[in-house]
């Protein structure tokens, strides 16, 4: 990837990774965390690094498998990436689960 040479881990918002050790990110070891992160957390500025460090397909093959996505993060990946929400392992999951608070 010729992106990762132009950024460094540090260019993302602080907060996005304030529970694990930045110099043991990789962008390739940690692409998962990374990807999850920045859907969920991230900024304008950290979301255009992500398109400018993985490609479309990488980051299908990495948000189709995730456990969990609010639903306007969902919505959003999904637009972007052309699939219908229901190809999402997080949104099958959400069906699945029983909500207490509305039965």
């Amino acid at each position: 990837m010729p992106s990762e040479e132009k950024y460094s881990i540090s260019d993302f918002s602080p907060h996005l990774f304030w529970d694990v050790d930045r110099d043991t990110l990789d962008f390739e070891k940690s692409k998962e965390t990374i990807i999850y992160q920045v859907l969920e957390f991230g900024m304008m500025k950290d979301w255009k690094m992500l398109q400018d460090l993985y490609s479309k397909e990488t980051m299908k093959e990495i948000t189709l498998n995730l456990r969990q996505l609010d639903p306007v993060t969902l919505a959003f990946i999904a637009n972007y990436l052309k699939i219908d929400k229901t190809e999402f392992r997080c949104y099958k999951n959400s069906q699945s689960e029983q909500n207490f608070w509305n039965s």
